[in-house]
């Protein structure tokens, strides 16, 4: 019977120790994050990424990415998310990242049909004239990325998805394990930017 009462005090420490911590992440959220992502994740802001429903291990990656560490340069440098993550304990962060994982997407739409349409046939076949890869190969044909390598990009703001493949391209982002999405941006002109971006947003 002691064993039993153990397990079952065990289990109701170690939820209510999950409660706890979801409570917590979901404060920050409310507090710190929700001024540009919303509390749920679904920024209304195209410049700010819609974070709800997004891989856990990707959001953690970024949230620490963002973060100068032991007399280091953040990863990824950005003066805001420095300055919101600055504070937060590895605990935090991953509290966060499982709670806007666990957020439903209201997905972005497309708005420029002959632009989504060459991003299209980027997303599926690349160029083989300047040897830019199909999108797909790395985020899926729908968009859904590989959980702990590739970000889902469906559904995001254009707006945002462009803004990055520019920083990719001109170096002012470079946390892109081995260089991989600074190689692709950098063979891409502004209008298959543009494209690609547009076309992601529609996907679902």
């Amino acid at each position: 019977m002691r064993v039993f009462a153990l397990a079952a005090l065990t289990a109701a420490a170690l939820l209510s120790g999950q409660a706890s911590a979801q409570g917590k992440a979901q404060g920050i959220a409310a507090q710190v994050c929700a001024a540009c992502h919303a509390s749920d994740g679904n920024s209304i802001a195209p410049a700010n990424p819609k974070i709800a429903g997004q891989f856990v291990e990707y959001l953690d990656k970024q949230l620490r990415d963002f973060k100068a560490q032991g007399g280091k340069k953040a990863a990824r440098e950005n003066a805001i998310m420095a300055g919101m993550v600055a504070n937060l304990s590895d605990a935090d962060m991953k509290g966060l990242a499982s709670f806007y994982a666990s957020q439903k997407l209201k997905p972005a739409a497309a708005a420029d049909k002959d632009l989504a349409a060459l991003g299209q046939k980027i997303w599926r076949g690349g160029n083989a004239a300047s040897g830019v890869p199909a999108c797909a190969g790395c985020h899926g044909p729908a968009g859904a990325g590989l959980p702990g390598q590739y970000p889902r990009l469906a559904g995001q703001y254009a707006e945002y998805v462009a803004a990055q493949l520019k920083a990719f391209k001109e170096g002012g982002r470079a946390n892109d394990a081995n260089g991989a999405m600074r190689g692709v941006a950098a063979r891409l002109t502004e209008r298959e930017i543009r494209a690609v971006s547009e076309y992601a947003a529609g996907l679902r």
